[in-house]
């Protein structure tokens, strides 16, 4: 007997929709929405009427691509939260009046531990290798900056979160500061790649334990332009290579200090990557220097996997369907949640 599974995933402003049969993804569609770049950022009502006008077309994709009726389908999982309300709410109501007109069972997906179990994803004739559990995982994105214990796919601890801002939301607004577009993570990179990394430095904020914070990060960036621009009206234009890659190195390192202390605590030296951030260049090299010099097994996701998509969505979907651990009808999304 086949399971196969529609997910669908709308957490923000990607309209994801992945088919995926006994554990192989057989389809994985998405589409994004440029609309929020004029604006520096996400508009949430802008991105759920968005996602009212993508959801039919791209589950409507998933399953061609996939070849599969959708009286084939054996359940829905779909992302729940945490999310932006009206976005949730189109994918979850679509989920919900197609689970219940097909009469199978819907599932709900935490969008935190989808990103960690992308590294669990399949496709047909492939063959690599899975991080064994226990694992770490540094899961960083624009909303969240943690590292994770993860025992099971539904048993995870976080051993150390942000206390203000993530990564990928400094990124972001400092990306803003220097004038360059939304999203700003692909532009530091790009520009990055071309700069000295010891150019400039920045403050690397001294919190206890595990926990993060970059909101001083942040301010002292803004703070070292002021002063620059005073001084040179074209500062930025004269040093955005060596800015950004400075930046980029200032979070880097503090991201891997951090995980560096998380993995000596634990013992445990298998460690992943997750979320949006983990597209990021020099985080992707310095995972690969641990790994080089043997002191971890390293686990980097495809790029198509590190953004928000629904092909993760289905990874824990189909966990959960093994374990008959269904949702009901009824149930709301939630915006904010630990995993």
């Amino acid at each position: 007997m086949h399971y196969t599974i529609l997910a669908i995933e709308s957490s923000c402003d990607d309209t994801s929709a992945a088919v995926m049969r006994d554990g192989l993804l057989l389809s994985n569609v998405t589409a994004s929405q440029s609309i929020h770049e004029a604006y520096g950022g996400v508009v949430p009502e802008l991105a759920s009427r968005a996602h009212e006008q993508n959801i039919v077309p791209v589950v409507d994709a998933a399953l061609k691509e996939a070849d599969i009726a959708k009286e084939e389908l054996s359940a829905i999982a779909v992302t729940l939260g945490p999310g932006l309300m009206g976005s949730l709410l189109v994918g979850v109501s679509f989920a919900k009046g197609m689970a219940s007109a097909l009469g199978i069972p819907l599932i709900e997906v935490n969008h935190l531990q989808g990103h960690i179990m992308a590294h669990f994803i399949k496709v047909p004739d492939e063959d690599k290798a899975l991080p064994p559990f226990p694992f770490l995982c540094l899961m960083v994105s624009g909303g969240n900056s943690q590292i994770v214990r993860v025992e099971a796919y539904n048993k995870m601890e976080i051993l150390g979160q942000t206390i203000d801002d993530a990564a990928g939301e400094a990124i972001d607004k400092c990306s803003k500061v220097m004038g360059f577009g939304y999203p700003g993570g692909p532009i530091i990179d790009r520009l990055a790649r071309q700069g000295n990394p010891n150019a400039f430095s920045f403050s690397k904020p001294n919190i206890k334990g595990l926990d993060y914070s970059f909101s001083g990060l942040k301010t002292s960036f803004l703070y070292f332009l002021r002063d620059r621009l005073a001084e040179d009206p074209d500062f930025i234009a004269h040093h955005k290579e060596d800015l950004c890659a400075s930046l980029e190195k200032t979070i880097v390192d503090i991201l891997m200090k951090k995980l560096v202390m998380a993995s000596k605590e634990t013992g445990i030296r298998h460690v992943a990557l997750s979320g949006g951030v983990s597209a990021n260049t020099a985080l992707r090299r310095a995972f690969e220097e641990m790994g080089e010099k043997g002191k971890w097994k390293i686990y980097i996701p495809k790029f198509s996997y590190t953004t928000d998509n629904a092909a993760m969505i289905a990874m824990v979907g189909h966990y959960k369907l093994l374990d008959r651990d269904f949702c009901p009808l009824d149930k709301p999304v939630f915006t904010r949640t630990t995993i």
